[in-house]
């Protein structure tokens, strides 16, 4: 086993700074929503909870605006998160064959869309005209197919030996079957990976729900969190008499955020495994 040297030594003491850094914040978040809301108001740092109370959760929860905005927030992440995930593959499959005709030219055209893009009025428009605003499907058509994520699983695929994919030619597969028997089961990593790409970016996407969702009963989870916490707006929030509540925003503000982070950061670790490997497969070729 080799020494430890200088450099590790400066390495591990910048990642736990790193991590310490990180941790504090959300310690002093998660500490404010169930801390008293007069202890909050006394303190600008906390990093436990002072005379424990659930009353800002109580609060949220008051009406349905917040579970209404996590359902919208569920079935966008999840029907989003699939019909990427069948885009990216079927189209990650079909660039991975060096015979396809025109591969050069469809290559390119890929590369160009990952570096420009038509702009904010004109996707603005497009979606207009289509007649999806106000509709989940604002949030999820746009950007159906990540071209960074879709280079990425075409790499992986370009891994696979190809002798797997002849001999189940010869075996009477066709080309859906090699790609829902083979080519599946053998790529998890690499869609554990890029799952988790597009499930985090539904999951935290807000900047399509501002411009796109107008009615606040059709609100993401992120929108009405962005409301609360940047705008101060607890209207959309509850419709309870906050003087009545004794209740400090920070507090509504603090629980709404934990409430928001925990269901992404639950997921996580159970894609984790496949995470480092998925990147790493997929990066070897270009």
């Amino acid at each position: 086993m080799n020494k430890p040297n200088a450099a590790d030594a400066v390495i591990h003491i910048l990642l736990v700074l790193a991590g310490v850094i990180t941790l504090v914040p959300v310690i002093h978040v998660l500490s404010v929503s169930f801390s008293d809301p007069r202890a909050v108001h006394s303190s600008t740092l906390m990093l436990y909870p002072k005379e424990l109370t659930l009353a800002a959760y109580d609060y949220i929860f008051a009406t349905p605006a917040l579970i209404r905005a996590f359902a919208i927030t569920v079935t966008i992440t999840v029907l989003g998160t699939a019909l990427n995930l069948l885009f990216t593959i079927t189209g990650a499959y079909a660039l991975s064959k060096r015979y396809l005709p025109g591969l050069s030219f469809f290559m390119v055209l890929v590369i160009v869309v990952m570096n420009f893009s038509a702009g904010l009025i004109p996707g603005y428009l497009n979606i207009k005209n289509l007649g999806l605003l106000n509709s989940i499907w604002a949030m999820i058509i746009p950007g159906a197919v990540s071209a960074f994520n879709l280079i990425l699983m075409r790499n992986f695929f370009m891994d696979m030996p190809e002798e797997i994919e002849e001999s189940a030619k010869i075996d009477g597969c066709n080309e859906l079957s090699i790609v829902a028997r083979i080519v599946i089961p053998l790529s998890l990593p690499a869609i554990a990976t890029i799952g988790l790409f597009y499930g985090v970016g539904h999951w935290n996407e807000f900047f399509k729900g501002i411009f796109y969702i107008t009615d606040a009963r059709k609100w993401p989870l992120q929108v009405l969190l962005k409301s609360i916490v940047f705008d101060g707006n607890f209207t959309n929030l509850a419709g309870a008499d906050t003087d009545s509540i004794k209740i400090e925003p920070a507090n509504v503000q603090a629980a709404a955020i934990i409430f928001a982070t925990v269901p992404i950061v639950l997921v996580y670790p159970f894609l984790q495994k496949h995470f480092v490997k998925g990147i790493v497969m997929g990066a070897v070729k270009g």
